[in-house]
């Protein structure tokens, strides 16, 4: 059996792991920093990302919003640093509405934004005193507004986004948001990190030794068994974290949902190349013929087809500007399940369902109906908490610490969520929304009386 020594030894090479290795290794100058995963890095979850980011997030409080702002301050520097070799935009989010009572929810939400330093709220209302509209151009991401633009006018709406469908009535278009390459982030930081002394290990961590703190990790490797002394341990596995705290003695809040995504061909161009992130806030009900609704209301595994699905069904354009495909998603199916590899994903009901979804708000997508092209369905598990926050700090074992329940904004986060729990694991100073993201929150009873009332939860 083979020993080694390591300062910090991480568990999961995700995009979390893989941050929180570059703020170890790179910005605490910490030298000996083992990063262990069986599979190759950012796999399992982090390549199955839809890649987009946001600053857009509900309260209470404005810890999601002040995390997020962090983590594109560090996305765009990264940006700039590498020549944007990321690609990152600010193309923006857009959520779309066909009726009238959702004006006002979308200001009140614009509202609480603003508040919680998202950026100031813009009203277009077709009137000569309306604020400037700036469109967001298709790539880069200087010298835009933040804040969000709301719509309200019919003809503004169609004059900006002639695609949507016409009985739109109000649109709302957050702007400190967009998408990047995952894939090119997370290799930057590894290589970076891995020049300041990052060691990868290929095995899975099957114990770890500790009493009231941690001594060892133990690996299994194709090679045979590796002992690690260390006396700090960071889980960032994603949807084995649970299974790894169980090394620890520890049982984690958190649960998994399996989400999947659409990817297919747009031949016709209905979603266009410059569209930025695209959702429906409207719940629906698919369109279906007399002959069809028959049939479904007949099968017992189908008749859910005919019900009432939620709001949220969303879409954007994948790739380069002469590339077809886009993507879509529509997270209609959120009970917990427990995670299994790899997961299996419906290649047949599910493109249908969200491509008939999408066409509600983009019309001209109902051409694809009866010959869909070929659709490419994957995904992974979201990691979540109750509330949808995620998890950066200590446990209860001394030395070891945690940086999971990403849900679905793992990549959009994990910057700034990898540079606290670095902060956390060096002693360094905190930012201030730090208890708001450690596990000891829910021991706070101030916090579990807000739980209690606890409605938004951020998620699409």
């Amino acid at each position: 059996m083979a020993r080694e020594t390591a300062d910090v030894v991480i568990c999961g090479a995700g995009i979390a792991g893989v941050s929180a290795a570059y703020h170890l290794t790179v910005h605490h100058g910490i030298r000996n920093v083992v990063l262990v995963d069986e599979l190759p890095p950012l796999s399992l979850t982090s390549d199955k990302s839809t890649e987009c980011y946001r600053n857009w997030w509900p309260g209470p409080g404005n810890a999601m919003v002040k995390l997020m702002n962090r983590s594109i301050d560090l996305l765009e520097k990264w940006a700039d640093e590498s020549g944007n070799a990321i690609h990152l935009n600010r193309r923006g989010y857009l959520f779309a509405t066909a009726e009238a009572s959702k004006i006002d929810d979308y200001l009140a939400i614009s509202r609480e934004a603003e508040a919680n330093g998202a950026g100031p709220l813009r009203v277009h209302r077709g009137r000569p005193d309306d604020p400037e509209y700036v469109p967001s151009p298709a790539e880069g991401f200087h010298d835009l507004p933040t804040g969000a633009d709301l719509f309200v006018d019919h003809d503004l709406i169609r004059e900006h986004f002639p695609y949507l469908a016409a009985d739109t009535v109000g649109v709302l278009h957050p702007r400190r948001c967009g998408w990047f390459s995952g894939q090119q982030v997370g290799r930057l930081l590894l290589e970076r990190a891995r020049q300041a002394g990052l060691r990868l290990v290929s095995g899975t961590v099957d114990g770890v030794e500790h009493d009231e703190r941690v001594h060892a990790v133990h690996i299994k490797t194709a090679s045979g068994a590796l002992d690690i002394d260390t006396d700090r341990f960071v889980m960032a596995a994603g949807p084995k974290s649970q299974d790894v705290a169980a090394l620890l003695g520890v049982e984690l809040p958190i649960y998994c949902e399996l989400h999947a995504k659409v990817s297919m061909a747009d031949p016709n161009g209905a979603v266009p190349r410059t569209a930025p992130l695209v959702i429906w806030s409207d719940d629906q009900t698919l369109e279906w013929t007399a002959e069809e609704r028959e049939l479904l209301a007949e099968d017992p595994d189908s008749a859910w087809l005919l019900d009432p699905l939620p709001a949220g069904v969303h879409v954007r354009p994948e790739g380069a500007a002469d590339s077809p495909m886009i993507l879509i998603l529509w997270t209609y199916d959120l009970d917990p399940v427990e995670p299994t590899f790899p997961p299996e994903f419906d290649q047949v009901v599910y493109p249908e369902v969200a491509l008939r979804g999408l066409s509600r708000m983009i019309p001209d997508l109902k051409s694809y109906i009866e010959r869909m092209p070929k659709p490419f369905v994957d995904g992974g598990y979201y990691v979540k908490t109750q509330e949808n926050r995620l998890l950066a700090g200590p446990l209860p074992v001394e030395g070891a610490y945690l940086l999971g329940a990403l849900s679905g904004y793992g990549m959009m986060a994990s910057p700034a969520a990898g540079e606290l729990l670095a902060a956390h694991v060096t002693g360094n100073e905190l930012p201030e929304y730090a208890n708001w993201f450690d596990l000891g929150r829910y021991r706070e009873d101030d916090y579990q009386r807000l739980l209690e009332t606890w409605e938004a939860s951020g998620q699409l």
